[in-house]
């Protein structure tokens, strides 16, 4: 007698899609909506900037290697130097108003009261990558002394700030990671930072990236920044270099006073000029090169 197996039972009925949950479907699902929502934040496009102000600084070159003690601050650094050539800055700002508002204000700044750029030197240069300017101390010795009225600039706290990066030649930002203002000068409560740098090229600086304040780039006299960048600058040896790594170790003072001559031009570069040139119309992005 033949036998024939019963029929297996009908399934059980499909519960809908949108109802069928598990905790694994959950932790794929939170995971997807916070990877997407990471990828949207992390990709948004650094802000645009405008041009706002514009400035000139002109340099100089005087063809001593060292600057000598002046009696008169008012005076020219040099009474034989040579024009190098104007450099025009545009700045940002819309993006970052405090920072440009002071650098104006000391380009502007009287030099009745030494409180201005002009006649203060471009005491350092690093080949390939940046210059410095705006050293804040003696008038006598070619270093700035700011405004007293010049307001605290609290955009140095602001991560807002620190959104564009040194991506190119010919960019200005405030030196804060690369400040070397004397310790004595950055502990009196009116201090102010004006110290700048500015790119020379040829490539980035992503070194200098979320740790200065970017807030303008040059428009005109790239060339002027390549010449001052193609200076020779004092380098020590690397003896020299060993032992003030070991007297920095020991604590001596005189470590820090050395290295201050390190990367200084040899021939004394200056800002024989500087002020103001009105915009009538903010720009769009300005093209840079």
């Amino acid at each position: 007698m033949a036998y024939s197996l019963p029929p297996p039972p009908p399934p059980p009925p499909s519960l809908p899609l949108h109802n069928h949950f598990t905790r694994r479907s959950l932790l794929l699902l939170s995971t997807t909506t916070t990877t997407t929502t990471t990828l949207s934040l992390t990709s948004t496009p650094p802000p645009t900037p405008t041009v706002t102000d514009r400035v000139f600084m002109d340099f100089s070159l005087c063809p001593n290697n060292f600057l000598p003690d002046r009696a008169n601050t008012l005076s020219p650094i040099c009474s034989d130097s040579t024009l190098l050539g104007r450099v025009v800055l545009g700045l940002f700002g819309n993006l970052v108003p405090l920072t440009v508002s002071n650098f104006k204000s000391v380009c502007l700044g009287s030099n009745a009261t030494s409180s201005s750029y002009k006649n203060t030197l471009v005491h350092k240069v690093f080949p390939g990558q940046y210059l410095l300017a705006g050293r804040q101390g003696r008038p006598d010795k070619g270093e700035v002394r700011p405004p007293r009225d010049l307001p605290r600039n609290t955009e140095t706290v602001d991560a807002k700030a620190f959104a564009l990066t040194h991506s190119r030649p010919g960019v200005v930002s405030l030196s804060l990671s690369e400040n070397d203002d004397d310790d004595d000068v950055k502990l009196d409560p009116e201090y102010r930072n004006v110290e700048f740098l500015i790119t020379t090229g040829p490539g980035p600086c992503p070194q200098l990236d979320s740790k200065n304040i970017v807030f303008g780039t040059v428009l005109e006299g790239l060339d002027v920044i390549t010449a001052i960048a193609s200076i020779p600058t004092y380098q020590p040896s690397e003896r020299i270099r060993q032992f003030n790594d070991l007297a920095e170790f020991f604590g001596d003072g005189r470590a820090q006073n050395a290295r201050n001559i390190w990367n200084r031009p040899l021939t004394t570069v200056y800002i024989s000029d500087c002020g103001e040139l009105k915009v009538t119309k903010p720009s769009l992005t300005p093209s840079l090169p």
